[in-house]
């Protein structure tokens, strides 16, 4: 997968970065700014989720992600593991409540109450709505939008009950653009840039902090719309190192939204 809420008078900041291959430090390298916190990870085997799996381990957090692909899952919990990182993987599909009921209870078993939820598994597809179908359609906003309400709705309970908690949903500039045959894709990623602002408004006074990042296109195996030359284009980690300026944020403060795009201009 690649890739304001509304002002309102909200007193929380936005930023833009334009920087195209960060190197993936953020200060002293050993310094573990995560320590103690549980992480949950969508879509993390591979490409952007698995780099952020990896930064957030290395901040000192312990993570759990889920995919669709039992292989790549275990491939990644064990590199986390490797790094010294507590981990735990769970095949799952989070377009089901009851998967995601499961996942998240079987985290929090192997690794304690998540602090930090990070909403980043997503499909593409691509081409003109009148060549698309109805499958397509719920395909597509099933996997892009309701699988973040359909989680979080899992997880800010919890949240709530801890009385603190980081969500960040990775979202794409696509949610803030338009460009032919982006229909499906495009509708998601508003629909998520939407339901992020409210949700920032509605868990704010309840100590969690709603965030969203917006990347241009990134150089993975998420099926985007052609060819990317590698130069002009982001790494997965420097959507990972989004997230990790995004979550060590200081306490009183939290960033609205995050857009990422390359130096270099497609």
């Amino acid at each position: 997968m690649e890739n304001v809420a509304p002002g309102g008078g909200r007193t929380s900041s936005m930023v833009n970065i334009d920087e195209a291959s960060r190197s993936g430090n953020t200060g002293n390298p050993l310094e573990k700014r995560l320590l103690g916190k549980v992480a949950l990870v969508t879509g993390g085997s591979r490409g952007i989720g698995k780099a952020i799996a990896a930064r957030l381990a290395a901040l000192g957090a312990a993570v759990a992600i889920c995919g669709r692909n039992e292989v790549k899952l275990q491939e990644t919990r064990s590199g986390l593991e490797t790094s010294g990182a507590r981990a735990f993987a769970m095949k799952a599909d989070v377009t089901s409540p009851r998967e995601i009921a499961a996942l998240v209870s079987k985290t929090e078993e192997q690794l304690g109450s998540i602090n930090i939820l990070v909403n980043n598994a997503g499909i593409g597809m691509f081409g003109a709505v009148q060549e698309k179908t109805e499958r397509d359609w719920d395909l597509v906003m099933n996997t892009n939008l309701k699988s973040v309400f359909l989680v979080c709705r899992e997880v800010v309970p919890r949240m709530m009950a801890a009385k603190k908690g980081d969500i960040i949903n990775i979202s794409s500039l696509a949610g803030k653009n338009v460009f032919a045959g982006g229909g499906l894709y495009c509708a998601t990623k508003w629909g998520l840039q939407g339901l992020s602002g409210c949700m920032a408004e509605d868990l704010r006074g309840h100590g969690i902090r709603v965030s969203v990042i917006c990347p241009g296109s990134v150089a993975t195996e998420f099926g985007g719309r052609g060819p990317k030359d590698a130069a002009k284009v982001l790494q997965a980690e420097d959507v990972a190192h989004a997230v990790a300026m995004v979550l060590t944020q200081g306490p009183q403060s939290f960033i609205s939204e995050v857009q990422l795009r390359p130096v270099a201009k497609p």
